[in-house]
């Protein structure tokens, strides 16, 4: 079936009217809304319904909104005379916007040192404390967090130095024990040594002995 179309024109049954308004309303609305997601355009939608309701979106904030059609109606219909007159006002304005805003701030820098305090009431003297007391706590807190991540830094250092000088002590001693070892296989082999040059020397002396008795004409020793 093809679905007919519907004529536009004032819905005279008011309970019809109002679910009509109610329907279509909020199809604008999300439609305003997709817009400005999928194209990032700013967009300010007013709607005053028949007994004289308010219904608006905006995709920012609607006075912001409504003083750039302000400011874009005044460009589109003045000279550029009326055009550049009104761009020096409005740097003017916003010049002296940001000097206030300069000016005050100093003066709250000021009192946070504790300066330009006499002219403040009991009130405002108690919300600067709080100011102080908080930003206090915030130092503290970080400050303190800093302490403990330089203290778990210093104790993750203590251990590897412990493990490195346990490592050096191990292989120290192992070395000492195998000098040790080696000394002890140096001295058995010198007294081998020196006992067999000992037995050499004694074979040596029979041998001569027996030469000289053969020599001699003496009767051998037993």
């Amino acid at each position: 079936m093809v679905r007919q179309k519907i004529q536009i024109k004032k819905i005279d049954n008011l309970t019809a009217r109002q679910v009509t308004f109610s329907k279509r309303r909020r199809g604008l609305f999300k439609k305003a809304q997709e817009l400005s997601t999928l194209c990032d355009a700013d967009i300010g939608l007013i709607v005053f319904s028949a007994t004289g309701k308010l219904f608006e979106y905006s995709s920012s904030s609607m006075m912001q909104l409504i003083e750039k059609h302000k400011m874009q109606s005044e460009r589109d219909n003045n000279t550029p005379e009326q055009l550049q007159s009104s761009n020096l006002q409005s740097e003017k304005k916003t010049y002296a916007t940001l000097s206030r805003d300069f000016v005050e701030k100093n003066r709250e820098l000021r009192q946070l040192h504790g300066e330009e305090l006499q002219g403040l009431g009991l009130d405002e003297l108690m919300k600067l404390e709080k100011l102080v007391e908080g930003g206090i706590s915030r130092v503290l807190k970080i400050k303190g967090d800093k302490f403990m991540r330089e203290i778990s830094s210093l104790k993750r250092k203590e251990a590897q130095l412990q493990e490195e000088n346990s490592l050096l002590k191990q292989q120290s001693q192992a070395r000492l024990n195998e000098e040790g070892q080696n000394a002890i296989e140096q001295g058995h082999s010198a007294d081998s040594i020196t006992n067999n040059r000992s037995l050499v020397n004694s074979s040596h002396q029979d041998c001569n002995d027996s030469d000289t008795s053969l020599k001699l004409g003496l009767a051998f020793p037993y």
